[in-house]
Order: structure tokens, then C-alpha cells, then sequence
């Protein structure tokens, strides 16, 4: 019950009490007396609703910022969509920017005393990223690159600027290491090993010895979802790998490729004749 109804019951409560007491003559009030009470009495009731009707209750009072546990859970939820959806760290407003930014200083921080990483400037790094460089085997970053969430990098690995990798990407360089160039993207699950096994038959497979001639994605290219990259493979600038594609061999620029191995289905330039573009 809200204040003002317990004031008006109070007073309402005292009037039927006189009233009691005055049928049973227990009132030294008289008839007049009784009358200007009662009036008082209910006047008292009608200013107390009008008070209070013009006081806005506190749920409608505007809350200038939340309460500091809604603001926590807001910002835990808000850092796992970046986490997956990092594209979105550059849209946030400026009053979210401010805590997103202290939270990936303290993110890139660690990365830099942790491992062998040079990270450049705005750049977005989910925490749930696992980036791996060991002294020799460094993983250089650009300016304004993205790294999803639970990606697994392993050095030697270079990002060009504006990369952007996606959830659950994996890339290890091996011992020649993945170059990446500018505004290149990786979609969700694609891969890349710059390393390969031996496969003879008189020895297992961990005893085989282990390759490496590196990884070469130019700039502007576009691997789609689930697409995997070979070692030895060089993609030119602009190409385009569907979603699903090995690619076993090199891609010139600005080629659509797609299937498993991967072949040219197309060129993004409209005057283009696939054929043309045929690897050998």
C-alpha cells in the first residue's frame, strides 16, 4: 500500500472512531463539534490524495544511468557481441567507446607482455581469441584490424591494415609464415596452414618430416566460410573463395573461385572471361 493510502486509512480510521464513540456517548464532543471533525476529516483526506497525485512516483523518474549491477551485466553481454561481432566496435557510441577502448588496452596489453605480438592502432582483439608467437615466430598486426572470438593464431602471421578476421578462424604459419594484405576478410571456420606432412608409407604420419612454403592472401580478398588455404598457395589482390573451398593452387586477382579443389567460376571484373584466369 503507497503512502498516501496509508494516511487517508488512518484518518478515515479516527473519523468512524469518533463516530462509535459518540453513539455510545463516550464523546464529551457535541453535535457541532462532531460535524466540523468529520469535515476536517475528509478534507485532510482530499489534500493528502492532491499532494501526492502531483508527486511523480519514483519508478517514474527518470534514471539519469542504470544501477551499477545492470550496468556490469549490460557491458558483459555488449563485450561478447564484440566478441563475435567485432565490426561493431567501430559503430559504438562515444559513451560506450569509452569503456570498450580501456577494455581492449587492457586486452592488447597482455597479449604484448605475454607474446611476441606488435599490434597497431584501433584495433579490435576478442579476449576469447587465442593468439600464439613464440620468440621467432612473430604475429604482426596492422592498423584497424578485427579478431574474433575464438580464433587460433599461430606465428609467424602478418595482417596488412583493415584485416578482418572472423569467429573461429585458424591460422598457423609455420615456419614461413601468412601474409595477409590490406582489407582483406576471413569468414567464420575458414583456415589456413602454411605447413605440411610427409606422407610416406614406411613411417607414420607423426614421424613424417614437415614442410613449409608459406601463405600469401593479397589485398581486398574475401575468404568465405569454411574455406581452407594449403601451403604454398598465393592468392592475388581481389579474389573471391567460396564458402567451402580447398584451395590447392595459386589464384590469380580478382578471380571467383569455388569447389573442393577449388577452380575459377568467375572474375569480379565485368569484362572479364573467366577462362582466362584458369590456373596452370
Amino acid at each position: 500500500m503507497s503512502a498516501p493510502h496509508v494516511l487517508i486509512c488512518a484518518q478515515l480510521t479516527v473519523m468512524r472512531e469518533a463516530l462509535a464513540a459518540k453513539r455510545t456517548n463516550q464523546s464529551p464532543a457535541t453535535g457541532g463539534h462532531l460535524f466540523y471533525f468529520i469535515i476536517r476529516t475528509l478534507l485532510r483526506c482530499v489534500l493528502t490524495m492532491t499532494i501526492h497525485s502531483s508527486t511523480p512516483a519514483p519508478a517514474d523518474i527518470p534514471l539519469t544511468e542504470k544501477p551499477t549491477a545492470d550496468t556490469q551485466a549490460y557491458r558483459t553481454q555488449h563485450k561478447l557481441r564484440l566478441s563475435y561481432m567485432p565490426w561493431l566496435y567501430e559503430r559504438l557510441k562515444p559513451a560506450h567507446r569509452v569503456w570498450a577502448q580501456i577494455w581492449q588496452e587492457e586486452v592488447q596489453a597482455y597479449l604484448r607482455a605475454m607474446e611476441t605480438i606488435m599490434i597497431g592502432n584501433n584495433c579490435f582483439i576478442a579476449p576469447e581469441a587465442r593468439l600464439f608467437a613464440e620468440p621467432g615466430r612473430p604475429i604482426v598486426i596492422g592498423d584497424n584490424c578485427w579478431i574474433a572470438a575464438d580464433t587460433v593464431i599461430h606465428g609467424p602471421v602478418t595482417f596488412g591494415n583493415g584485416v578482418s578476421i572472423n569467429h573461429h578462424v585458424t591460422l598457423d604459419g609455420g615456419s614461413k609464415g601468412i601474409v595477409i594484405g590490406n582489407n582483406s576478410r576471413l569468414a567464420a571456420y575458414s583456415c589456413a596452414y602454411a605447413f605440411n606432412h610427409g606422407m610416406e608409407p614406411d613411417r607414420l604420419i607423426k614421424n613424417q618430416p614437415v614442410t613449409s612454403r608459406g601463405i600469401y592472401i593479397g589485398d581486398d580478398v574475401w575468404v568465405g566460410a569454411h574455406a581452407g588455404i594449403l601451403d604454398g598457395v598465393s592468392i592475388g589482390t581481389g579474389a573471391v573463395i567460396g564458402m567451402g573451398s580447398i584451395v590447392t593452387k595459386t589464384v590469380p586477382s580478382y578471380t571467383k573461385m569455388a569447389g573442393n579443389p577449388a577452380r575459377p567460376i568467375g572474375s569480379r571484373l565485368p569484362s572479364e572471361d573467366p577462362d582466362k584466369n584458369l590456373p596452370s
